[in-house]
């Protein structure tokens, strides 16, 4: 049986995509230039906003509550939190740290979301 898509999906869908899309692009420009740092606080609203959103996201408990994959959403507003803070003070390798490591873990939540029987993976095939 296909699910619909709620609200809450496709605002966390609509966010995923400008994430992933900028995330890699950060990956690959210069670091420390005003474009590096306009999209990177771009690409910080659009993780929250797929962080929050997937609070009202319950499709592997089929509603009932949240599972464990909402902790890989509080780490990910820990992570960006802490990623901001270091910048701020200069270490520019704890920040690089964590916003890389915000990246994979969107990239393995990725890969999570294709799996047989998901959502993601029944709405694109």
């Amino acid at each position: 049986m296909v699910q619909e898509l709620t609200l809450p999906s496709a605002i966390h869908l609509a966010a995923v995509l400008p994430a992933v899309t900028i995330g890699v692009t950060q990956l690959l420009m210069t670091k420390g230039a005003r474009i590096h740092k306009t999209l990177g606080w771009i690409w910080v609203l659009a993780m929250v906003v797929v962080a929050v959103s997937s609070f009202w996201i319950m499709e592997l408990r089929k509603g009932g509550g949240f599972s464990v994959i909402h902790l890989l959403s509080v780490w990910v507003l820990i992570s960006l939190a802490c990623a901001i803070w270091f910048i701020r003070r200069g270490n520019v390798r704890a920040h690089k740290g964590f916003m890389v490591g915000t990246l994979l873990g969107l990239a393995g939540a990725g890969i999570g979301a294709v799996m047989p029987r998901r959502f993601l993976t029944q709405l694109l095939f």
